[in-house]
């Protein structure tokens, strides 16, 4: 279902995308919105599932985790199909993995996308070569793409 959203309402949420810890008296300031106004146009967006949730934007570097990459996975269908496992099973274990921050399932010649960070190469070495292409799993191929540099 889709929601309704205005232009106040989009003044909100770019001032929540930008800093979620503002006050509402904080946001009413910024966009120029009376404060009972944005109080109640926020606790509708969580009420109907626009706003989810409030996160961090954490500074990784600073966390020791110097590598980013995004992991292209080819999977072996018919290994899946005869375990009777799903993608989104698939997709549930990567994401028991610490390191792994997203798990997608997407279209193209790859069948996943993982986003993962490592405090090094050799550990993002040891999650392609051992983790993701031991036994027991079900990757016939991956990509790894390690990014270089993100704004």
């Amino acid at each position: 279902m889709n929601v309704q959203i205005d232009e106040k309402d989009r003044r909100i949420l770019e001032v929540l995308l930008e800093n979620s810890d503002l006050s509402i008296q904080k946001i009413s300031k910024k966009t120029g919105i009376p404060i009972t106004t944005v109080h109640n146009r926020i606790k509708r967006l969580k009420k109907n599932g626009v706003i989810r949730n409030y996160t961090v934007n954490l500074d990784y570097h600073k966390l020791g985790k110097n590598i980013l990459a995004f992991v292209l996975v080819h999977v072996d269908q018919k290994s899946m199909a005869d375990t009777g496992l799903t993608h989104n099973e698939v997709l549930r274990a990567f994401r028991k993995n610490r390191a792994v921050e997203e798990a997608s399932l997407i279209t193209g010649t790859a069948d996943l996308l993982l986003k993962v960070r490592f405090d090094d190469l050799d550990q993002l070495t040891d999650f392609v070569v051992k983790d993701m292409r031991g036994k027991d799993t079900f990757v016939s191929g991956s990509q790894t793409l390690i990014v270089l540099r993100s704004l």
